[in-house]
Order: structure tokens, then C-alpha cells, then sequence
């Protein structure tokens, strides 16, 4: 296998993982799964650690063979960058929208072993607008929390820095970053992982699913123009 399809791979099994552990945590702290009342015994808390960890392990154990972009605003952002072959790329975000949508497939169909689950009813961990935000305002969250996310991506990442710390500090952001979005139905940061679990539950998630699809991609060329600013390498 060449070094290419290996990276395509480890990109499709990395997104698979953070979308399937991130949404299953999610969905399972919903009202009437679990218990009427919700939040499950992990809360908002464990949804954010749910994402933040599962980016954390994933940067160790992918990194070193795809770079663990599992992410197409951090592919997009990175080949503008330099530090992705443009050639590579499509190859990164096919694999990256597969593992997705695998995800959400095998999601629903374990989830739909419990009696009082019901995809209409309690969704798959799709991002969207509970709490009746703008879109304005819904994509402006997207495009800060993205743009942060990537200046801590690519300085994480410079030449020179301490690699045993990486995951720790990308995963750690992401950890923040849901621990405002969680609760406001926002923070994808990834256009895979909004688009796996709103292609598959449907319904009104693919109304908004622009909003976290644009979002990211503006934010995360934004996050590198910040990068560029305050670093010289």
C-alpha cells in the first residue's frame, strides 16, 4: 500500500472514530433515550471531552501517518499552507465525508437496539440551531471557534515544537471549543463531521448544514492568515 492510500485510510478510520464516539456521547445525553429528563450521566462536560479526547488519542495514533486532518477545513487549510499536497487533498476529504457518513450509518443501526431511541425523535449528534440563533450569528460562531482552532492546529505543528504535547493541546481546544458549542447546537469546526449525521438523520439539519460547511472552511483560512501573523515559520 502506498503512502497515499495509507494516509487515506487512517484519514477515513480517524473520522470515523471522532464522529462516531462524539455524536454516540451526544445522543445519548438527549431527553428520552437514556432517561426522560437527559444529559445522561456525561452532560455537557462529556460531550465536550467526548469530542476534545477522541481528537486528543487520534492525533497520536494517525498523526504520524496522515497527519490527522480528519478534518476538511484543516486539509483545505493546510494545502494553502503548504504542509498538504494539493494532489493529496481531494483524496483526504473523500475519505475524511466517508468515514463520516460510516459513522452515522452504524450509529443508527446501534442505537436503534434501544426501544426508546427513535432518529426522528433524538437524531444522530447533528449540529443545527436549537437555541434559535441568527445565522449570522450561527455561522459567526463557526467561523472564531474554527479560525482559533487552526492557529492552535498549525502553531501545535511548526517546525521545532514539542511533539508529545500536540494532541494534548489540538484535542484541548477542541475540548473548549464544544464546551460553549454544545449548548447552542454549534462547534463543528469540521464540515464531515456535520455532514455524515445530517445526511443520514435528514430533516432540519440539512437546512443549516451550510452554515457548517462554509463556516469551518472560511474559519479555518482565517485561523492560518493568524498563524502567518504571529509566527515566522
Amino acid at each position: 500500500m502506498n503512502e497515499s492510500v495509507r494516509s487515506y485510510v487512517a484519514e477515513l478510520i480517524g473520522t470515523f472514530v471522532l464522529v462516531f464516539v462524539g455524536t454516540a456521547v451526544a445522543v445519548l445525553q438527549g431527553p428520552g433515550v437514556l432517561s426522560e429528563a437527559g444529559w445522561g450521566s456525561a452532560g455537557l462536560i462529556g460531550i465536550s471531552f467526548a469530542f476534545g479526547g477522541t481528537l486528543m488519542v487520534l492525533v497520536y495514533t494517525i498523526g504520524p501517518v496522515s497527519g490527522c486532518h480528519i478534518n476538511p477545513a484543516v486539509t483545505i487549510a493546510m494545502g494553502i499552507a503548504g504542509r498538504c499536497k494539493w494532489k493529496d487533498a481531494p483524496g483526504y476529504i473523500v475519505a475524511q465525508l466517508v468515514g463520516a457518513v460510516l459513522a452515522s450509518v452504524v450509529l443508527i443501526g446501534l442505537l436503534s437496539g434501544l426501544e426508546s431511541f427513535s432518529v426522528d425523535n433524538h437524531g444522530l449528534g447533528a449540529n443545527g440551531n436549537p437555541a434559535g440563533m441568527s445565522v449570522g450569528a450561527l455561522l459567526g460562531w463557526e467561523i472564531v471557534l474554527t479560525a482559533l482552532f487552526l492557529f492552535v492546529i498549525f502553531s501545535a505543528t511548526k517546525e521545532g515544537a514539542d511533539g508529545s504535547v500536540t494532541g494534548l493541546a489540538i484535542g484541548g481546544f477542541l475540548f473548549l471549543a464544544h464546551l460553549i458549542g454544545a449548548q447552542l447546537g454549534d462547534s463543528s469546526l469540521n464540515p464531515a463531521r456535520s455532514i455524515g449525521p445530517a445526511i443520514v438523520q435528514g430533516g432540519d439539519a440539512l437546512g443549516v448544514l451550510w452554515v457548517f460547511i462554509v463556516g469551518p472552511i472560511v474559519g479555518g483560512i482565517v485561523g492560518f492568515g493568524l498563524y502567518r501573523v504571529c509566527s515566522d515559520k
